[in-house]
């Protein structure tokens, strides 16, 4: 499954190459697809390697990223994250830097993993907080680490606003995008955010929270990680059930207008996903769809 133009193949085959050469002890272990996201394609190695391979150029500066910081980042973690064993080197027939993990046992959070949201939205609510408490360790909101998800919402309006008009062209008989594009307008008139930049994992969705026993396990895939203002780091929650979602506010204690700035990150992502990837990636267009839905509705609750 190709989703960018400037896309690089991978398969089986270029993956067990890339192993034979690099780490020939592992070349001959069972191989198997371990799923695809919208930057990098995973392979399982054995019962307890992963393989992660960038999708392009750009996204490869965030393996780096991963590479450089998460092994400084752990030890200040509660929850296990991805642990890297091997710095995978660019070769002749993948020109970009890749990655082995340890294999992370669990699955991803949802209906069928999860026994109780409100615990699991006080958990991720904990993760967060460590996280946002780490030392910058001299890091700044520059270069790799920054990232538009960490600034502030006005920036982003112009392409934004496009992207309401595509999602209004695609959804707009089963979804009230014009109550979305009403929030994202006043979240636009609220003070700026003024609070200390902090790290940034980028993309708590539920893809990237890994469950055992029921309940938070893991997080994964630091490829959006970044220095910036915290709100955005708040807008996957619109992807948790109500539970979760009020058992995470109240953990925080976050205020109505980080919440507010919060919820229009979490509609910039959700339309401009639909945007982009409406033709090419149908499982992560329903997640947004989802996500935009439960806004909606929340809004209207509250």
């Amino acid at each position: 499954m190709m989703l960018h133009e400037d896309e690089i193949p991978v398969d089986e085959t270029l993956v067990r190459s890339l192993l034979k050469r690099q780490r020939p002890a592992w070349g001959d272990l069972p191989l198997s697809p371990a799923g695809a996201g919208t930057d990098n394609t995973m392979y399982r190695l054995g019962d307890d390697l992963l393989v992660r391979l960038p999708r392009t150029a750009d996204n490869a500066q965030s393996v780096r990223k991963e590479q450089a910081w998460l092994p400084r980042l752990a030890p200040f973690l509660s929850c296990p994250v991805p642990e890297l064993v091997h710095a995978g080197t660019p070769t002749d027939v993948f020109p970009l830097v890749w990655s082995v993990y340890r294999w992370i046992h669990g699955e991803e959070a949802g209906p069928d993993t999860i026994q109780d949201w409100d615990a699991f939205g006080t958990d991720l609510a904990a993760v967060v907080r460590e996280l946002h408490s780490i030392d910058l360790m001299g890091a700044t909101h520059a270069g790799d680490l920054s990232w538009y998800r960490g600034g502030s919402l006005e920036p982003c309006d112009q392409w934004i606003s496009g992207c309401f008009d595509d999602c209004r062209t695609t959804v707009g008989s089963e979804l009230d995008v014009d109550r979305l594009e009403q929030l994202w307008r006043a979240a636009l008139t609220l003070p700026e955010p003024s609070g200390p930049h902090v790290w940034l994992h980028g993309d708590l969705k539920p893809t990237n929270l890994v469950a055992r026993d029921g309940k938070l396990h893991a997080v994964i895939d630091f490829g959006g990680l970044s220095i910036g203002f915290p709100d955005a780091e708040h807008s996957t929650i619109w992807d948790l059930p109500p539970q979760a979602r009020q058992a995470y506010w109240d953990t925080l204690n976050l205020d109505d207008v980080t919440w507010a700035r919060a919820r229009a990150w979490a509609i910039a992502v959700g339309v401009s996903g639909i945007s982009y990837y409406w033709h090419s990636f149908p499982a992560f267009v329903d997640e947004c769809r989802a996500r935009l839905h439960a806004i909606v509705i929340d809004a209207a609750a509250r």
